[in-house]
């Protein structure tokens, strides 16, 4: 996925195939806001700028890093969630067959639900990137910080729907209390983003 070209990805995105699908969309999302984080805090360098150069250059290092932990995130979805299919296609003849798929697919649901949650904290981190950026980037781009806080609310509440999709096959009450706990995040990742959002709207609407 990471040296796919965006339209043979887009292809096998809108294929009848199990993976890619909106996890690994949820992730890409976040890759984005990433990125546009780094392109924001790379317009903010330079004298002008000094005053908030450490802090712009720890944005640019860190975003860089986010990116790539995004990208691996899409890519360990698409391969989670294809775990997932295989199990459902376990034998399920006899009852040790039947009780060994059922293992095994409540054991694939735990993994497949673990990139989602990695991708709803990465969309925080985005957030938190653009909350930061808003007040010190280069005005000329403030338009792609509300970008990149857009881009972290869409990741967050579409790992969301897939951390809970695979709630119902999970019996293990501590991981699924865990999982109900990050889902649970999503609410306020969305709404900060909001706020960056409007932040920018009414600067460029004076």
């Amino acid at each position: 996925m990471r040296d796919e070209k965006i339209s043979d990805f887009l292809t096998r995105l809108a294929d009848r195939v199990p993976a890619p699908g909106g996890g690994a969309s949820a992730a890409l999302h976040a890759a984005q806001a990433a990125a546009l984080l780094g392109m924001v805090a790379r317009y903010s360098t330079g004298e002008k700028y000094a005053a908030h150069g450490a802090t712009i250059e720890r944005i640019i290092a860190e975003t860089d890093e986010l990116r790539a932990v995004a990208l691996q995130l899409a890519q360990d979805d698409a391969a989670a969630f294809t775990a997932v299919t295989d199990a459902y296609k376990l034998p399920k003849d006899t009852d040790e067959a039947k009780a060994a798929r059922s293992a095994a697919i409540a054991q694939a649901l735990v993994g497949a639900a673990k990139p989602p949650v990695e991708v709803i904290a990465a969309a925080l981190v985005a957030v938190e990137f653009a909350e930061e950026l808003l007040p010190i980037g280069n005005r000329n781009v403030i338009t792609d910080v509300a970008a990149a806080a857009e881009a972290a609310r869409a990741a967050a509440t579409t790992a969301r729907v897939n951390v809970e999709i695979n709630l119902g096959g999970i019996k293990d009450e501590k991981i699924r209390a865990e999982l109900v706990a990050e889902a649970a995040r999503v609410d306020d990742i969305a709404s900060r983003a909001e706020q960056v959002t409007a932040a920018v709207r009414k600067e460029i609407t004076k």
